[in-house]
Order: structure tokens, then sequence, then C-alpha cells
């Protein structure tokens, strides 16, 4: 390997907007990372996540392409 020619690989402070905080590694060179969204409140994650079903896409498909009983 090359002398001097990679980043410094450090640790660093990862802070949400939810005041969540957790520390991980990182070559970007700064000290911190602000983050909007994160495992800790992200609705995919806690389990809030909801479908938005405004024009009734979901019951069309179900309608069409849904199991059929047999005659």
């Amino acid at each position: 390997m090359k002398a001097d020619i990679h980043p410094n690989y450090q640790e660093i402070t990862v802070t949400c907007s939810c005041g969540n905080s957790f520390k991980t590694k990182s070559a970007m060179g700064k000290p911190a990372l602000k983050v909007e969204v994160c495992s800790e409140c992200h609705p995919f994650y806690t389990g809030t996540q909801k479908i938005v079903d405004t024009a009734g896409r979901i019951d069309k498909f179900r309608q069409k392409y849904g199991t059929k009983t047999a005659a």
C-alpha cells in the first residue's frame, strides 16, 4: 500500500433531530454528523408505518388480482 493516500478513519458522533445519538466510524473528516431520521424515529423501524390509500388502489388491485374462489 502507498503511504499517506488513505483518508483518516476516525470515530464520529451521529445526532438525529429526535435527540438520539450514537457513535460510528467515518472517513468524513468532521467530528460530528447531524441527520434528520434515524432507526429510533423512522416509521419503518418503529412499526408505526401507515399505508395511505386515498384513491382505493389497493382495493382495485385486490379485486383484479386477488384469489378467486372455485366455481
